[in-house]
């Protein structure tokens, strides 16, 4: 039985943040991961601003420069032809982080890798089971297997970050609430750069074509399906979809070379959004999407799990060293992430949406709210705040009614007008 202040368990974006940021308080860390290499996969390639500052702050920051992150000024929604239907620009933001980051999910998984204290160990191929409880149910450790061999690790605090499917999270009997969307992506990775250096969703009769840069030159591109489409032979002929995707979306000609060398590389992904309607109990804190995801559009999945591992930090920095001043502490960190999370959900479906949405009025009203928000400057200003994490102000529901058009904002032309809901996590 071995004995440490933390073990974090998942050694993803979420987990290594989490293992950095509590070590800043002087605790031992242990951090553990099932698989024997970190993975490569195309999420986490968008970095909010307020993903970039904690990153920042955390000293992984020149990493991701130094490996050709490309800085983005704006989240753009254009039609097939290429033509701006609303711009997101990020300039005007406080503050001196300013753009979305690209880059790889591996980057930041090795840049992070890269600081940690020396006070963290790291464990590779090491099996999370179960967790270990105190007499009055206290969670106070883990049970793992190790080599073949079972044993047990106590700790004075949990940290739970083993993604969607956490054995964590179900043994200590917290639900997950989880909502599919009718449609999966299709994730590409181009040989080649984008036509304009921005985040760019192209909108559609068949739903979201979006575009953004990678380091190296290269480009992802995300392609919405139907649910079925890869089982029932949809996508047979690889060569012919790729011919229907262009020639309803000609704005990415430049890209069709390239594009199609990357389709025997595709990678289909489900999406959904889920909750957990708690992030603790006494003992153990969940921390990404052990806890939640949203859909990828809003860009909100990685920044939300860099936030949780940076206020985890700060509400433990700040407790006693015993278990009620801890228990104390994932208590306020519950109740400040939840609060934020429920923000960032709504954010995030609400873009998903608008442009997702193939049919009926649900189309018909995505498409009068993003004309309305597009000729709004205070509506953009928020809506950028908003996506950057930042700047959070909260759109009023007098606001929804500015954006179906079915009132005049007198304050078009205005910014700054309303409260933020900055939970000072990056401060």
């Amino acid at each position: 039985m071995t004995d440490v202040d933390v073990v974090v368990c998942g050694a993803g974006v979420g987990g290594l943040a989490a293992a950095h940021t509590l070590s800043r308080s002087g605790l031992d860390v242990l951090l553990l991961d099932r698989r024997a290499e970190p993975a490569d996969v195309p999420k986490g390639e968008l970095l909010q601003p307020e993903s970039v500052q904690i990153l920042d702050q955390l000293g992984a920051l020149p990493a991701l420069h130094a490996g050709g992150a490309v800085g983005v000024d704006r989240l753009a929604i254009r039609d097939p032809a290429g033509r701006m239907l609303l711009p997101v620009a990020y300039t005007d933001l406080p503050g001196a982080y300013r753009q979305i980051l690209c880059t790889g999910y591996r980057s930041v998984l090795d840049a992070l890798a890269g600081v940690l204290p020396g006070t963290v160990t790291v464990r590779r191929g090491v099996l999370v089971t179960g967790v270990r409880r105190t007499p009055d149910g206290r969670v106070d450790g883990v049970t793992v297997r190790d080599g073949g061999t079972d044993r047990e690790i106590t700790a004075r605090l949990v940290v739970a970050a083993d993604g969607v499917s956490s054995k964590l999270r179900e043994a200590v009997g917290l639900d997950l609430h989880r909502r599919p969307y009718d449609h999966r992506l299709v994730a590409f990775d181009v040989a080649a750069p984008p036509v304009d250096a921005e985040v760019c969703a192209y909108l559609t009769d068949r739903g979201l074509r979006l575009v953004y840069p990678l380091p190296g030159g290269r480009s992802r591109v995300y392609v919405q399906i139907r649910p079925d489409d890869l089982r029932d032979g949809t996508m047979a002929d690889l060569d012919g979809w790729c011919d229907g995707l262009l020639a309803e979306v000609p704005a990415l000609g430049p890209l069709a070379g390239p594009l199609r060398d990357s389709l025997p590389t595709r990678q289909a992904l489900t999406v959904h959004r889920l909750r957990a309607p708690r992030l603790t109990v006494p003992g153990l804190a969940l921390v990404g999407e052990a806890a939640h995801a949203v859909h990828p559009m809003a860009a909100q999945g990685i920044n939300s799990s860099l936030a949780d591992a940076w206020t985890l930090g700060e509400r433990i920095a700040a407790a006693g060293p015993d278990p009620a001043g801890l228990d104390a502490a994932l208590d306020d960190y519950q109740r400040t992430r939840l609060a934020r999370l429920d923000h960032t959900a709504t954010v995030s479906h609400n873009a998903a949406r608008m442009l997702t949405t193939t049919g009926g009025l649900a189309r018909l009203l995505g498409r009068r709210m993003m004309r309305h928000t597009a000729g709004n400057r205070r509506l953009l200003r928020l809506t950028a705040g908003n996506l950057a994490g930042v700047d959070l102000r909260p759109l009023r529901p007098v606001d929804r009614l500015y954006q179906f058009g079915l009132l005049t904002d007198r304050r078009a032309d205005a910014v700054g007008t309303q409260p933020t809901m900055n939970e000072g996590a990056t401060s």
